[in-house]
């Protein structure tokens, strides 16, 4: 087996891994659940090479990521789903609908994103999948509510694997389309106020159940903040986490300059350090 720039190589590979007489014994008793977790990191490793703009790593990283897409698509096929050939013909098929701007007929690209186009094209495709479950399950319910369906919710549709604080952000967007939103943003600084101080009542209490609670709507309430200022919380908090780590590795760095350990310096010491590190990443003045 060889490397090839061909995708059918790939595909290939990941059936060969999961061959059960001469396969990787480790691929062999993967299943969906247990490769999701590995498909959400992948992700996030591409997200970390944009930000960090390593190209390198980036084309590994979006192979790793490849490599997921493919590795899903042979479980998938080995339980008579679908195939990998599946997924490209839904997504070259949805990227057409929804462009017919550009992909659609003389008339379809005068008329642009015409209002309402977007809206209209997401709700067919909507009940195309409602009516593909349905045929997968063997189910002959109807998706819009009628045989005892449930009907579908405005908030549906979102996937609670999102992190936390992208969730919440995506949660209150979607709330937002119907008018239930702030109208400024007086109104959320007082309510993370008043869940900052709720959450210090549960902290006092010793009410550790209360506490994530609080916490929660606090964290909550300041991702509506950020939102409302147009802050992707998500975003804001990787870039403080990656100053924190480089200001850490600076105190760790000046420690070792004097064969110093981490566990052996005062938090005294440690504190000091970390002022230097902050004046030698606050920008120069003009």
């Amino acid at each position: 087996m060889k490397p090839s720039k061909d995708i059918t190589r790939l595909i290939e590979i990941m059936a060969a891994l999961r061959e059960p007489e001469t396969g990787c014994p480790w691929d062999i008793e993967q299943n969906f659940a247990t490769i999701a977790p590995y498909t959400v990191e992948e992700a996030y490793e591409v997200s970390d090479a944009i930000e960090r703009d390593d190209m390198v790593d980036l084309r590994e990283e979006l192979g790793d990521l490849l490599l997921q897409v493919v590795y899903h698509a042979q479980l998938a096929a080995e339980q008579g789903l679908f195939e990998f050939g599946d997924v490209v013909e839904t997504i070259t098929r949805k990227m057409v609908r929804r462009h017919p701007h550009v992909f659609g007929d003389a008339v379809a690209r005068s008329a642009r994103s015409a209002k309402g186009q977007w809206e209209k094209i997401k709700a067919e495709e909507k009940a195309e999948r409602a009516a593909l479950r349905a045929k997968l399950a063997g189910d002959a319910c109807s998706p819009s509510g009628a045989n005892g369906a449930e009907r579908p919710r405005h908030l549906d549709g979102i996937p609670a694997a999102f992190p936390a604080l992208t969730l919440a952000l995506k949660v209150q967007k979607k709330a937002a389309d119907t008018g239930f939103d702030w109208d400024r943003p007086e109104p959320i600084l007082e309510k993370i106020d008043e869940e900052l101080g709720e959450f210090a009542e549960a902290i006092t209490a010793h009410d550790r159940d209360a506490s994530e609670a609080e916490l929660g709507d606090l964290l909550f309430s300041v991702v509506n903040l950020a939102r409302f200022h147009e802050i992707d919380p998500e975003l804001a908090l990787r870039r403080c986490v990656r100053k924190f780590r480089d200001r850490f590795g600076f105190i760790e760095d000046q420690l070792e300059t004097t064969n110093r350990s981490l566990h052996s310096a005062s938090l005294d010491e440690m504190e000091a350090l970390w002022v230097a590190a902050k004046r030698r990443s606050a920008p120069s003045p003009d």
